[in-house]
């Protein structure tokens, strides 16, 4: 990725221009997931800038804003596991393709069919 996204994020390309509207509803169903509470905190968001696309973790969004952030090797790990989760869909091509040994494993992401969506509280941690 080039100075665009400072290294923040991870590049895809869209497969069709719908693409971003389901890839955003997506993310709302993507994170980590409390069963205690059913909660689903999301970890990523899309980001669209000058006609390219990331998929960035919401402390990556703070840190675009200005903001001191602490983000783990777990959060960008989670981050990577859900990119590759969403081109594994189809939804979008990973512009650099990702390591195994930088994913998350896939129990460490929770991700909610859309038909469980009711069920849960959905928040977010990074308001668009």
């Amino acid at each position: 990725m080039n100075d665009l996204f400072a290294g923040k994020g991870v590049e895809i390309n869209l497969i069709e221009e719908d693409d971003f509207l389901v890839i955003k509803e997506s993310l709302t169903r993507m994170g980590i997931g409390s069963f205690k509470t059913k909660t689903l905190y999301q970890s990523c968001h899309i980001l669209h800038k000058q006609g390219r696309y990331a998929i960035v973790h919401f402390k990556e969004m703070f840190a675009f804003d200005g903001r001191e952030v602490d983000i783990s090797e777990s959060d960008y790990r989670r981050r990577n596991r859900i990119a590759q989760i969403l081109s594994d869909w189809g939804l979008c091509d990973l512009v650099a393709p990702i390591t195994e040994d930088t994913l998350a494993a896939p129990h460490e992401v929770k991700v909610l069919k859309h038909a469980d969506k009711a069920d849960w509280t959905l928040e977010q941690k990074y308001d668009l």
